[in-house]
């Protein structure tokens, strides 16, 4: 009998997560690798935000908070959602968990029945398609190809609509892509969600104060879809606090009821400090924020400056991303190429041609000391994604040897 339960063995393992942990095993046998695959500002948690943790921890804030959160946190999110997104959540509506993929994990078991139908735009983030097939659900591919700027059209999502469709999931500013959808292109699609009443949207917003084409906005802004929508966010992204965990819904109180009865039983609450942090993360208005302004506009510079250098590289077709911090340039054009014999890639896989995206990220990472992760993990084996969150110097060298490993294939 097999030890291990069928849902374990059957998931599958984050690529970015493990492309990010070869990356540094190669770095640890010494071998000069850039990282271009991790999904993590380079930026340290502003200071203020520090200070409050550590005052927090004078104030012995160090025994079990509620399950949904501190009740100043959850009223300091509501005002975050009012003041940064018009929208409309009272503290009874808001869940604080420990990341946003908690926070997008409970919101699928939550809503999601075995045989239920969960629309994901690809590409997508890797995570979407796992925690769905966890919750038993069926994932519907609606590809949003380079030629759109990597987005759905409404038609598209009527088109995907089933009686059986239950959620349908996506990012904005989006993870792969950077590509952030308009206020008019959402309302598009709310359009085609209000006809379909049993259907719910998730959507991701955790990248929002990285947006470099104006003003945020979210679906759930549409009044005549609202309850339909659930919004996720967190202070990863955006305050640079990948580490200290908090991610958080604003939902229709039966949906965050349900995410809050079912982190009782998985997590209980998340941490004492980081909630005292990300209050303090909540207060700061992305307006003003010279914290979140620099961080955005250093993000915007390197992003301007990797397009250049990527538009050099043959087989590269490249979009300008407009929010995150990911070019997903597309390199099919590349597959079926032949790399040098006396190549790392061919020495270690036996073979010297790339066939995939996943052959293409691997012959970076031996070849030129890049690492990447395949387009294949996010839905789209076309492309590859690459984070330019590391500073200009390294990504300049990053894609100085991409172009000179493409350059050897023949």
């Amino acid at each position: 009998m097999e030890r291990l339960s069928t849902r374990v063995t059957s998931m599958a393992a984050s690529e970015t997560l493990a492309m990010t942990a070869l990356a540094r095993e190669l770095k640890e046998q010494g071998k000069d690798v850039i990282s271009l695959s991790i999904g993590e500002p380079d930026f340290n948690t502003p200071n203020m935000v520090k200070e409050y943790a550590k005052q927090a921890i004078d104030d012995n804030y160090t025994h079990y908070p509620p399950v949904p959160g501190y009740a100043d946190l959850l009223k300091a999110i509501s005002l975050k959602f009012k003041r940064d997104n018009n929208l409309d959540y009272s503290p009874n509506q808001i869940v604080v968990s420990t990341g946003g993929k908690q926070s997008i994990y409970q919101v699928v078991m939550s809503l999601v029945n075995p045989g239920d139908e969960v629309i994901i735009p690809t590409p997508y983030w890797v995570s979407y398609r796992a925690i769905v097939e966890m919750a038993e659900g069926k994932c519907v591919y609606v590809p949003a190809k380079l030629e759109n700027d990597f987005k759905i059209t409404a038609e598209q999502l009527r088109q995907a609509i089933t009686p059986k469709t239950k959620l349908m999931m996506f990012s904005s500013p989006s993870n792969p892509t950077g590509m952030v959808y308009s206020k008019e292109e959402l309302r598009a699609l709310a359009e085609v969600v209000k006809e379909h009443p049993q259907m719910m949207v998730m959507s991701d917003e955790i990248y929002e104060h990285i947006n470099f084409i104006g003003h945020h906005e979210s679906i759930a802004q549409f009044d005549f879809i609202k309850d339909q929508v659930v919004t996720v966010n967190g202070v990863a992204k955006g305050f640079a606090m990948t580490g200290w965990r908090i991610g958080f819904i604003g939902a229709p109180v039966d949906v965050a009821k349900a995410c809050g009865k079912m982190q009782g039983q998985i997590t209980s609450a998340t941490g004492s400090i980081s909630q005292r942090a990300a209050l303090r993360a909540m207060e700061m208005d992305p307006a003003t924020s010279e914290d979140i302004i620099g961080m955005r506009n250093i993000f915007q510079q390197r992003r301007d400056l990797v397009y250049g250098l990527l538009m050099e590289i043959p087989g590269f077709e490249v979009r300008m991303p407009q929010g995150a911090f990911y070019f997903f340039p597309k390199v099919s054009s590349l597959f079926g190429k032949n790399v040098p014999a006396e190549s790392e890639f061919a020495k270690n896989y036996g073979r010297t041609i790339i066939e995939n995206s996943k052959d293409l990220s691997f012959y970076l990472l031996l070849d030129a000391g890049v690492s990447t992760v395949q387009g294949s993990a996010f839905g789209d084996d076309d492309c590859i994604r690459l984070s330019y969150a590391t500073s200009e110097d390294k990504l300049k060298e990053a894609c100085r040897r991409i172009k000179e490993a493409v350059e050897m294939l023949r």
